[in-house]
């Protein structure tokens, strides 16, 4: 039969390609299933600022064009215990974040959503790396962000610049 290997009974062990796709495979069955109905959506990175409030306009205006979901992504804060500790090496602790809450509500209470089916998803740990895997769950079309101003982004790099260099989908920056 083409596509199908039959292995003699003596022959027990089954080549295996690769031995950390096995690990692989079990990562990805244990991440939740994303909504379907959200699959090649528009991600956007929402804050509350007004730079992320440019940004969900413009994703709103995509997502309606494309006729797509749209998944609103907010990535709460995460400090590393040396901060508090002053240990090394050092490791992140969860810092609870009421925000997304409050921004859920803020989102649910909108008018302009009423446009296009959305969904709010909320993470922890870099913004950058946030904001490409859950584009990567959902096969996006774009992220959509806003731009930084100020002298943090100039110093550490904006969010925008990093995920523009790093990101495997088109990014969108709204100044």
């Amino acid at each position: 039969m083409a596509g199908h290997e039959f292995f003699d009974p003596a022959d027990r062990k089954r080549p295996v390609a690769d031995p950390t796709a096995a690990d692989a495979l079990a990562a990805e069955e244990s991440r939740p299933s994303c909504d379907p109905a959200f699959k090649h959506g528009v991600v956007v990175g929402f804050d509350g600022s007004t730079s992320s409030e440019r940004a969900l306009a413009y994703a709103i205006g995509m997502a309606h064009r494309s006729r797509a979901g749209l998944i609103i992504v907010h990535v709460a804060n995460r400090l590393p215990t040396t901060v508090w500790a002053g240990c090394e090496p050092p490791v992140f602790v969860d810092v609870p974040d009421h925000r997304t809450e409050v921004l859920g509500l803020e989102l649910a209470c909108a008018e302009y959503l009423a446009e296009v089916p959305w969904i709010l998803v909320e993470r922890g740990g870099d913004i950058c790396h946030e904001l490409e895997e859950v584009g990567r769950e959902y096969e996006a079309d774009a992220i959509v962000v806003g731009s930084t101003h100020g002298i943090v982004g100039r110093i550490f790099g904006s969010v925008a610049g990093r995920l523009a260099k790093r990101a495997k989908r088109p990014v969108v920056v709204i100044p």
